[in-house]
């Protein structure tokens, strides 16, 4: 088997994950890439994958996937010996222990994100499980590098039991407070009715559960489903709203000290002053950066060749025009875009702003974009 320029097989190619993976291994790793998919009639079929791909990797919907891969391990019947196997589901232990009855070299990987509008997970985590590795740990240590994650290295028992708060807690309240908003909001208007009064921590949670039911419904619903770890966790959220409920229902000054005891000085002490630091600091910076895109005195540019000094040369547009710029943040396009996203202070002339939009239309560096 080849280990420095492998065929990657991917089942499950025609998913969100799968088509990222595609890219990702075509564009960055340059590997040839083959997948099979049954929403896909022109894709590879199982027997194409098991005879060509030295790599296989599973991105398939999380109750499917023991299965699918214990079919795989059937079909194989040995063959895949000396190959490496991977899996990206959202849970880890099954998925695991079912690739271990193969005789591949396995490993487990779960990136903490949708599949994002970049070329690699850079500035996202990546959980790493361990199952066993030996003539691939080069070629998967390249892996790894190319992909650009804050990688973290977990067994995946740690893993799942994690996740049972890291993603089905977090998930389950913002889906309770979606179906409180829908219940409650009546009188006033709904989400937009709410949205005007927002504070970050309101905006923040209301973004989450857009996010959430924006996506893939099945995905939300496996991760509660599929992790035996989550309905001990979901007990005692509920026990500890419903403890917050009867409090404050009760209303006395006794019921108020026990709020202040149980619920902050309690976890204030649990979180330790460090992790409240940092947790406050993230908090602040998110906030600046929601006040920032809320700001109307803004522009938005897209630079269409993206090379060393592009963003020098825009910048020094709006210095020639005597343009000062209050913020600065760049995002993508569900094409892989690139927009800069310029915020100005109050009191900046518009007559300068359209001289820079003016200036930029005449010249190759940027496009200005309507709204």
């Amino acid at each position: 088997m080849d280990t420095q320029y492998p065929t990657i097989g991917i089942v499950g190619s025609a998913g969100a994950y799968g088509r990222w993976l595609r890219d990702f291994f075509e564009q960055c790793m340059q590997l040839q890439v083959i997948g099979h998919d049954p929403a896909d009639a022109n894709s590879s079929s199982e027997e194409d994958l098991l005879q060509q791909a030295d790599v296989l990797l599973f991105s398939a919907p999380i109750r499917q996937t023991p299965a699918l891969i214990a079919r795989y391990v059937q079909q194989s019947a040995g063959r895949e010996v000396g190959r490496l196997w991977l899996d990206v589901t959202s849970i880890k232990s099954e998925p695991v222990a079912a690739m271990l009855l193969s005789q591949a070299e396995v490993m487990g990987l779960h990136p903490m994100t949708a599949p994002p509008k970049s070329p690699t997970l850079r500035g996202r985590v990546l959980a790493v499980c361990e199952g066993r590795l030996q003539h691939w740990g080069g070629w998967f240590a390249k892996l790894l590098d190319t992909l650009e994650a804050e990688c973290v290295h977990v067994t995946p028992e740690q893993h799942d039991r994690a996740m049972a708060m890291v993603q089905a807690m977090v998930h389950a309240t913002h889906l309770a407070q979606a179906s409180v908003l829908h219940q409650h909001t009546v009188q006033t208007g709904g989400l937009s009715g709410l949205l005007p009064l927002r504070s970050a921590s309101f905006e923040m949670d209301a973004a989450i559960a857009s996010r959430i039911l924006s996506l893939n419904p099945a995905i939300y619903e496996d991760i509660q489903f599929g992790n035996p770890h989550v309905p001990q966790v979901l007990r005692g959220l509920a026990e500890q709203l419903t403890r917050i409920s009867s409090l404050v229902e009760h209303g006395s000054d006794t019921a108020r000290a026990s709020f202040r005891s149980e619920f902050l000085t309690n976890n204030r002490n649990a979180f330790g002053e460090q992790a409240l630091a940092a947790g406050n600091y993230t908090y602040e910076r998110l906030g600046y950066l929601l006040a920032d895109l809320a700001d109307p005195h803004t522009m938005s540019v897209h630079l269409p060749e993206d090379r060393p000094g592009s963003l020098r040369a825009l910048l020094h547009v709006f210095e020639t025009q005597g343009v000062s710029i209050a913020s600065l943040h760049s995002s993508r396009t569900p094409s892989g875009e690139v927009h800069f996203r310029f915020g100005f202070n109050s009191g900046t002339p518009l007559d300068r702003l359209a001289a820079v939009a003016s200036a930029l239309a005449e010249s190759d560096i940027g496009t200005v974009l309507s709204g």
